[in-house]
């Protein structure tokens, strides 16, 4: 079963939500059950009563930049950059460049100049390798904290608004600390702060790890046979100290995301040195053998990608289809700003 084909399925548009739930934890929460198929709904503040003590829930701290920015090329035309990240050796050591996707690239040559958030920051092309661009920018190092006044949050492609001033507070966690990410990880955004620590006073354990999510999350699978299909890398950080509870657990692992999830097995299938950050492309796909999760939270992901692919491998394709028909039937919202999915 590695056709991409088998993981389509039909949803209609009026599902995709374009905007998140008044407030956090009233999204609706499907649970699934993986032994048997049975499916329960639920509110999401109702999670906290599918965990037991001696569990562990796993977070992604990664904060997302508003690293879409709007500006003018040194003819005067307009263009439209979205910065990837800042460039990383595969020990982590951080260089001045970034790589960036610009709208229009073209004429967009090594050393052209660039102008952004009304003449507030500059750059220039610094270099083009296999199609992409690379950006050297006017900040003093300063980049990510210039962005927060020039920059807009990098919406997916499949909200089809403008991004808006409530988009900066809800399409990030309330748990978000480390700068990197363009995008979010979403299945995050259903917690609040009381539902976090009324999970941490029952007895479960709270912990983090950073994976800031790339704009490979969104990039399509192109080829029908889903083991030609190579990931974006994507930069983690894991304390020691979580992969050794993890390790030792007695208690359920429960992924939020799949972020959490690549990043959890990159380390326990691989990591023989117990090295605690590096690039993740681990693809998941069935069948697949989970080393580190026990249990997975999950938005509802795009057909025919890796993200579905990767939740098909923990719970079956058959199995899922069937929750995302009955999602569909009771009208479920999809996507980032959507409903959340309890797989146990």
């Amino acid at each position: 079963m590695h056709r991409l084909s088998d993981f389509d399925y039909n949803l209609p548009r009026e599902l995709i939500a374009q905007y998140p739930s008044e407030k956090r934890d009233e999204s609706r929460l499907l649970v699934l059950h993986r032994d048997t198929g049975r499916i329960e709904h639920r509110i999401f503040k109702d999670i906290a009563g599918y965990f037991k003590k001696g569990d562990t829930l796993i977070l992604n701290n990664t904060k997302v930049v508003p690293a879409r920015l709007f500006g003018k090329k040194e003819t005067g035309g307009k263009i439209e950059a979205l910065i990837l990240g800042r460039q990383m050796s595969n020990a982590g050591r951080q260089d001045g460049e970034y790589e960036a996707l610009l709208n229009p690239s073209r004429g967009c040559r090594v050393g052209s100049k660039l102008v952004f958030g009304d003449g507030k920051l500059g750059a220039e092309v610094s270099r083009i390798e296999n199609g992409r661009r690379f950006l050297k920018f006017e900040c003093n190092g300063n980049l990510e904290n210039i962005l927060e006044s020039v920059g807009e949050m990098p919406l997916p492609p499949y909200i089809r608004r403008e991004a808006e001033s409530l988009d900066l507070k809800r399409y990030q966690t309330v748990y978000a600390s480390k700068k990197g990410a363009v995008a979010a990880p979403t299945a995050g955004l259903h917690f609040t702060r009381e539902i976090l620590n009324r999970i941490s006073s029952e007895g479960v354990g709270v912990e983090y790890i950073t994976l800031h999510v790339g704009h490979g999350t969104f990039r399509p699978v192109k080829s029908d046979d889903i083991t030609k299909h190579k990931m974006e890398r994507e930069y983690f950080e894991i304390k020691d100290d979580v992969i050794e509870k993890i390790r030792n657990r007695k208690g359920r692992a429960i992924a939020v995301g799949t972020t959490t999830t690549r990043a959890l097995e990159t380390i326990f299938k691989y990591d023989e040195r117990r090295i605690c950050n590096g690039w993740a492309d681990l693809f998941i796909y069935p069948p697949y053998e989970f080393r580190a999760v026990d249990a997975l939270l999950t938005n509802f992901h795009l057909p025919r990608t890796t993200l579905f692919v990767l939740v098909s491998a923990f719970c079956g394709r058959e199995c899922l289809l069937s929750a995302y028909k009955e999602a569909i039937d009771k009208k479920y919202r999809f996507y980032s700003y959507g409903d959340a999915m309890l797989i146990l």
